[in-house]
């Protein structure tokens, strides 16, 4: 799959913004950068399997052209660009966005034409897959290693370039009792690097959620007594 990239899954959802809200997606997106609305976002945060996530305008008038060469688009609506690189699966990434933060999604999304709201999920879901275009082309520097694999990295190399700065000057003796004192310390951030599935656990549960929303009985309405 062209949006697969070893472990990360690149997104990008583009969808039309109603019309004359530009100006006020503009504030929107400065806000949210405040006190008074960063909270909205805040619990993007608690999702580990998040590399990066945002949004981004897009004004008719200047719509990115490849070419000089490629004609000039007459496009009615300004755009919403939402692009995002995530570890897992479609299913379980856009069920976490709709849990972790419903306000911020509908925050961000409510000026765009045809949004449902981030709840119910069903409707959000079926949103963001008519709206979504194939990555193409998708560059991944770590392909093998997922966000969590990524910070863990970063933990663990201090102590690493540490130790090996002092390793010209420790016995044998004293590299390993060092060493063996890393391992201890740093044992949380090592980890094995290697190819898994995209799919994981979290998958599953979505699977099974939708399995018994699809064959719950619908509850009858209420019969009207006769008179």
């Amino acid at each position: 799959m062209s949006n697969i990239a070893g472990k990360a899954y690149a997104m990008n959802v583009v969808t039309p913004l109603k019309p004359g809200q530009r100006w006020l997606a503009r504030l929107i997106h400065w806000l949210a950068g405040t006190r008074l609305l960063r909270s909205k976002l805040l619990g993007l945060r608690t999702l580990s399997l998040i590399h990066y996530a945002g949004w981004a305008i897009l004004p008719r008038r200047r719509w990115p052209r490849l070419d000089s060469a490629q004609p000039s688009e007459n496009l009615h609506y300004d755009y919403y660009l939402f692009f995002s690189n995530f570890n897992g699966s479609w299913e379980q990434y856009v069920d976490s966005f709709s849990s972790a933060i419903p306000a911020g999604l509908d925050l961000m999304w409510w000026r765009n034409v045809g949004y449902p709201g981030s709840v119910p999920r069903n409707p959000f879901h079926a949103y963001i897959e008519h709206n979504q275009f194939w990555t193409h082309h998708y560059y991944s520097a770590y392909p093998l290693a997922t966000s969590n694999d990524v910070k863990a990295a970063c933990r663990l190399r201090p102590a690493l370039c540490e130790l090996a700065s002092r390793a010209d000057r420790l016995s044998a003796q004293e590299f390993g009792q060092r060493y063996r004192t890393l391992l201890t310390e740093q044992q949380e951030h090592l980890g094995l690097v290697a190819e898994s599935p995209v799919v994981s656990l979290a998958h599953q549960a979505v699977v099974e959620r939708r399995r018994v929303e699809q064959t719950e009985p619908a509850v009858p309405p209420a019969q009207e007594s006769g008179s």
